[in-house]
């Protein structure tokens, strides 16, 4: 595979969003059945927005927050991540695209009742991404 996408340093930042997204979705191409909901599940996120970040046709760019779960979950090659992090950074100059290291994230899955509406599912289903995320959280800042 050829990577990056091609991205001339005097592209704009909207051609190094396609690029970048261009290298995610390629890697989620490859990747087994199931990733994007992994991956929508590790950020909290619904798989739309899996979908808005990986598409190059969404300009909605990526939160540099995100990029370590994303790395983990969707088990970046080394060349892979290189190709992703230089159009990352010429289309965000000046943002830090990570923290130091790269945290490994582990898949868990819950059985929940069917509260019968589509609403109030959606509702449990935030809720329970909140708790795990503000759990995780506390226990981040706790090593």
């Amino acid at each position: 595979m050829n990577w990056p996408p091609a991205t001339e340093p005097s592209a704009g930042p909207d051609d190094a969003i396609r690029a970048y997204k261009g290298v995610l979705s390629a890697v989620l191409e490859q990747r087994p059945s199931g990733t994007r909901q992994r991956l929508a599940d590790a950020l909290g996120k619904h798989r739309s927005f899996v979908t808005q970040i990986s598409s190059p046709a969404y300009p909605t760019p990526i939160p540099a927050r995100h990029l370590p779960l994303i790395f983990s979950v969707c088990h970046f090659g080394a060349a892979e991540r290189d190709a992703f992090l230089a159009a990352y950074r010429i289309a965000h100059p000046g943002k830090a695209p990570l923290a130091a290291g790269v945290r490994k994230v582990r898949h868990i899955s819950l059985t929940v009742p069917d509260l019968g509406d589509d609403k109030q599912n959606a509702a449990l289903d935030r809720a329970i991404y909140d708790f795990i995320h503000r759990i995780t959280s506390i226990a981040g800042k706790g090593g």
